[in-house]
């Protein structure tokens, strides 16, 4: 199956504590159905002070499962759903269904 979600995506959180939240995805961990959004889903963690870092509470985030996030339409940011369609030259490109815009990835 095709990716529908890759790294680099602007994606909405349709679901959860940071729902409406919007985000860069970092990393997409395509076997567990979970991807990394930047500032979505964050845990506080205590660090312990090594030799090289600071200890002290650590800011991160968490993975987010893939039914819980929809890419943004290029056009106005809102969640859709992506399809997919071969173009002239042959080439298969991600389609948002909303509006019909390729995105870009």
């Amino acid at each position: 199956m095709a990716a529908k979600i890759k790294k680099g995506d602007n994606v909405v959180v349709l679901t959860g504590k940071d729902k409406g939240k919007s985000g860069e995805v970092l990393t997409v961990f395509p076997t567990e159905e979970r991807a990394v959004v930047r500032g979505v889903n964050i845990a506080r963690r205590h660090q312990k002070q090594t030799a090289s870092e600071q200890g002290g509470i650590v800011s991160k985030e968490m993975p987010i499962h893939l039914s819980n996030i929809a890419v943004a339409d290029p056009t106005d940011g809102k969640p859709t759903r992506v399809g997919f369609k071969v173009s002239e030259d042959g080439r298969k490109q991600r389609v948002a269904k909303r509006s019909g815009e390729v995105i870009d990835g």
